[in-house]
């Protein structure tokens, strides 16, 4: 019992998440990341290229999308979102279909819209593409609420994880990867996207990023809380 309640102590709230004990020990071992981290660090990219333009949605509003029974009630949960002013948009992606299940799934991947270029590219660093009906399910719920006609592709350039529990962090250093895009040379590179720049997603950096990712949220524990 000690250890449960050890394990769900909180341990810092970041704009709208907040991350327990638990993350921590997840983040420290060689371990599938959970949604609470990947929502932590898609905020934290937020917070780092603050633009209306861009919409880093949080994994559990993407599950939302992709399997929300009731189009009525999905087209409530969707506008709030203001996707059709939205230039990029991205979506991760799991593959656990069961809405009872919380914390499902054993596969992450993302799904990135582009307006400038038209078209909605799908990452997966596994190597036969797991998430790819996953993937389509979103893009498919997702366009009509973006204005466009944009087009959907499985990039084959998709940096490729070596072993079975890196892919949430792949996930997070390729939505580093287009955010720095977006924010340096975005608007100019319509038919080239972010592919070039995916080279920088190694499996040795990918590793560091997660060390990374440690670091950052045990600084913010340390920095000194402010009284509104």
């Amino acid at each position: 019992m000690m250890a449960k309640s050890g394990a769900d102590e909180k341990i810092l709230s970041y704009n709208d998440v907040v991350l327990r004990r638990s993350d921590l020990d997840i983040l420290n071992g060689p371990n599938y990341l959970n949604d609470r981290i990947i929502e932590f660090y898609f905020s934290y990219l937020s917070s780092l290229f603050p633009s209306d333009d861009i919409l880093l949605v949080p994994p559990s509003i993407a599950f939302w999308i992709k399997e929300c029974p009731d189009p009525e009630s999905l087209k409530d949960f969707m506008e709030p979102l203001h996707l059709s002013r939205r230039k990029l948009i991205l979506l991760p992606i799991n593959d656990n279909s069961d809405v009872c299940m919380a914390e499902g799934g054993s596969h992450w991947s993302l799904l990135a819209f582009d307006r400038n270029s038209n078209v909605f590219v799908h990452h997966d660093s596994s190597s036969g593409c797991m998430n790819e009906y996953h993937a389509k399910q979103v893009y498919k719920v997702t366009l009509p609420y973006t204005s466009s006609n944009a087009t959907y592709k499985e990039c084959p350039n998709t940096p490729k994880q070596v072993n079975g529990y890196d892919c949430g962090v792949y996930v997070l250093a390729i939505a580093r990867v287009i955010c720095q895009w977006y924010a340096s040379s975005g608007t100019q590179d319509v038919d080239t996207l972010w592919f070039s720049h995916l080279e920088q997603v190694t499996p040795s950096a990918v590793s560091v990023m997660r060390n990374d990712i440690l670091g950052l949220i045990k600084g913010l524990m340390a920095a000194p809380k402010t009284v509104a």
